[in-house]
């Protein structure tokens, strides 16, 4: 668990230096389509960072909840966020790595069907 609230805090810093460094220095650089693109993977990979950080420090998921909801969400950044990244900062063309994104999407989908089967079966139990 303790691993996983590392790699959530490692997250979110990346993702403040990402923002920071779109907001100053790629405004210059990229079209506003471009921009708002690299914003969302920022934003997402934020958004889950957060989440992450409650996933591991709510003492009511078992550690075996919290890891695959942090395996499913780590997925996710890397290839949404990931693949954003590679197509803004690099000759990577969008159409050799297209897949990866809808991919990164579907792994946040299915940690957050996970954690609500997980919610729902703990209130069911009750």
């Amino acid at each position: 668990m303790f691993k996983n609230l590392i790699i959530a805090s490692f997250f979110g810093m990346v993702a403040i230096i990402l923002g920071a460094f779109g907001a100053h220095a790629l405004k210059e650089i990229l079209s506003i389509d471009e921009l708002s693109s690299f914003e969302t993977g920022v934003r997402y990979q934020m958004y889950h960072a957060i989440v992450l950080l409650f996933v591991n420090g709510y003492d009511q998921f078992t550690i075996s909840q919290k890891n695959r909801i942090t395996y499913l969400f780590v997925t996710g950044i890397l290839l949404f966020s990931g693949s954003i990244y590679l197509i803004h900062f690099t000759s990577i063309s969008v159409k050799s790595i297209w897949f990866l994104t809808p991919l990164g999407g579907l792994a946040f989908i299915i940690g957050w069907i996970f954690m609500i089967l997980c919610f729902y079966k703990k209130h069911k139990n009750k």
